[in-house]
C-alpha cells in the first residue's frame, strides 16, 4: 500500500531536482516547485499514471509514460510561455523534460521488474487464489497463474462445482476460510444464479475479493471493474476506490491534518473543562474506552468522553431514549456529539478515519454479522467518526432491523463511491446536524 506514495515522492524529487539544476537562476524555486508538484499530481490522477498493477503489461506502462510526457510538456511550456520574462531557451526546456521522463521511466520499469523478480524468486507479495468452475476459460486462467509466477498469484485449488460428487460450494467456502484465500475467481457459466448469489454473499460477509470470468450470463452488481490478465477478461464484483494506494494516501493525509487541528484547537482547551464537569457530577473516569471492530474486522479501543454513570452494561447495551444511565452533562455532549471528539485520537493513531462506517460494539458486530446480509462489507475500509448513514438519519440506537439494514446500505454506497468531496460533504452536514440537534442523539 506504500508503493504508490513512494513512487509519487521519487518522481517529484526527480522533477523538482532536475528543474532546480536546469533553471535555478531563472525561476523562483518555491513557486516553481509548488506549481510543478501540484500540476504533476493532478495530471497523474487524471491520466491514471500510477495505476500500475501486478497484471499490467509493459506496453500499458509505456503508453502511460507517453501520455504523461505529452501532458507534462504542455504544462511546462505553458509555464515558461506565461513567464516570458524569464527568457529560458526552449531547447533547454526540452532537454529537461526528456531527462525527467528518462529517469522516471527507468525508475518505473525498475520497480516493476524488481517486484516481479521478488515474487518469482522469493515468493513474496503473493495473493492466494482459488477458481470456482472448470472449463476452457478457467483452465486458461490456471495456466496464466502457473506460468507467470512474476505476477504473484498462488493458485491453491480449482473447484469443479458442476460435478457435485467432488466439490460443493460448502466445501469451497470451508477451504477458502481454512487456507486464508485472498481472491476468489468464479466462472459464471459453471454456476447457477443461486450459486452466484451464494458466492457473492460469502465473499461480502468474509471480506474476500471476488472476481468473475464473464460470459453471457447477467451479473447483478452496482459496479463492475473490467480488467485483463494477459488476454483473459476478468470482472471484479466491487470496485472500492480506497483500495488504491494514492486514495489511501490522500485520505490518510486528510485524516491526520483534520485530527491534529481538532486536537490542537478544540480538545486542548475543551478537555479540561469537560473533565471537571464530568467529575463533579459522577465518580469515574473522564474518558470511556470500548472495544470495537474496525478495518478487516480487527478490534481496537474506541475513546469517548464518558456520558453515563459507570455500569456493567455499557459494553453490551446501547443508550436508549430516556436511559437513566446517562448523566446531565452526558445528555448535552451526546446531543451535540461532543462525546465523540476523543475519537480524533483514534484517527491520529490510524484505527479510524474522520469519515467512514461507524464502528459497532464487538457484541453487536457479532450479532449483526449473523443476522444482516452484507454487514461485513463495512469492514473493507476504516471506520469513521461520522458517516453517510449517520447524516442520512440512521445514527444512534438500532431500534429495528430496518435501521441496521439501511445503515449497511448507505455504508456500502459510501465504500463504492468514496471521494474527498464526499467526505467534505459528510463532515459539513455532520456539523450542521450537531448544531441543530438530532432526534436520535440521546
Amino acid at each position: 500500500m506504500y508503493l504508490r506514495p513512494i513512487s509519487y515522492a521519487i518522481d517529484l524529487v526527480v522533477i523538482n531536482g532536475l528543474a532546480l539544476f536546469y533553471f535555478f537562476k531563472e525561476v523562483n524555486p518555491f513557486l516553481f516547485v509548488f506549481l510543478v508538484s501540484f500540476t504533476w499530481i493532478i495530471l497523474s490522477i487524471y491520466s491514471k499514471f500510477y495505476e500500475v498493477y501486478r497484471f499490467t503489461r509493459e506496453v500499458t506502462i509505456m503508453s502511460l509514460l507517453v501520455k504523461q510526457a505529452i501532458l507534462f510538456t504542455l504544462i511546462v511550456f505553458a509555464y515558461f510561455g506565461f513567464r516570458h520574462n524569464l527568457k529560458v531557451d526552449s531547447i533547454l526546456v526540452l532537454k529537461y523534460i526528456i531527462l525527467v521522463f528518462l529517469c522516471i521511466g527507468v525508475a518505473k520499469f525498475a520497480v516493476y521488474y524488481l517486484l516481479q523478480k521478488y515474487r518469482a524468486s522469493f515468493g513474496g507479495n503473493l495473493r492466494k487464489t482459488v477458481i470456482l468452475g472448470k472449463n476452457r476459460q478457467t483452465m486458461a486462467l490456471e495456466s496464466f497463474f502457473n506460468n507467470n509466477p512474476e505476477y504473484g498469484y498462488s493458485l491453491r485449488r480449482i473447484f469443479n462445482i458442476k460435478d457435485k460428487q467432488h466439490d460443493t460450494l460448502e466445501l469451497c467456502f470451508q477451504f477458502i476460510l481454512e487456507n486464508n484465500i485472498d481472491e476468489v475467481y468464479c466462472s459464471i457459466s459453471e454456476l447457477s444464479n443461486t450459486q452466484i448469489l451464494n458466492v457473492v454473499d460469502f465473499a461480502d460477509n468474509n471480506l474476500k475479493i471476488l472476481k468473475f470470468l464473464p460470459d453471457n450470463k447477467e451479473i447483478y452488481a452496482k459496479k463492475l471493474k473490467y480488467e485483463y490478465y494477459d488476454y483473459i477478461p476478468i470482472l471484479s464484483l466491487r470496485d472500492i476506490p480506497l483500495e488504491e494506494s494514492s486514495n489511501q494516501f490522500f485520505k490518510r493525509l486528510f485524516d491526520i491534518v483534520f485530527a491534529v487541528c481538532i486536537i490542537v484547537f478544540i480538545l486542548s482547551w475543551l478537555t479540561p473543562i469537560l473533565a471537571i464537569l464530568i467529575k463533579l457530577e459522577s465518580k469515574g473516569p473522564v474518558f470511556f474506552k470500548q472495544s470495537r471492530n474496525g478495518f478487516n474486522y480487527q478490534e481496537f479501543d474506541c475513546y469517548k468522553f464518558r456520558s453515563m454513570t459507570p455500569n456493567d452494561d455499557a459494553h453490551l447495551h446501547q443508550a436508549t431514549r430516556g436511559d437513566e444511565r446517562v448523566t446531565k452533562i452526558g445528555k448535552f455532549i451526546r446531543k451535540t456529539s461532543i462525546d465523540e471528539l476523543p475519537q480524533f485520537y483514534n484517527v491520529l493513531f490510524g484505527d479510524m478515519s474522520v469519515v467512514g462506517p461507524r464502528p459497532h460494539m464487538v457484541s453487536h458486530t457479532n450479532m449483526y454479522a449473523k443476522r444482516i446480509d452484507k454487514f461485513m462489507v463495512r469492514h473493507f475500509v476504516k471506520p469513521g467518526i461520522t458517516g453517510l448513514a449517520q447524516i442520512s438519519g440512521f445514527r444512534g440506537e438500532v431500534e429495528t432491523d430496518k435501521d441496521i439494514i439501511n445503515r449497511v446500505k448507505y455504508d456500502i454506497f459510501y465504500i463504492e463511491n468514496w471521494s474527498i468531496l464526499l467526505d467534505l460533504k459528510i463532515i459539513f452536514q455532520t456539523i450542521l446536524n450537531a448544531i441543530r440537534g438530532e432526534e436520535k442523539a440521546y
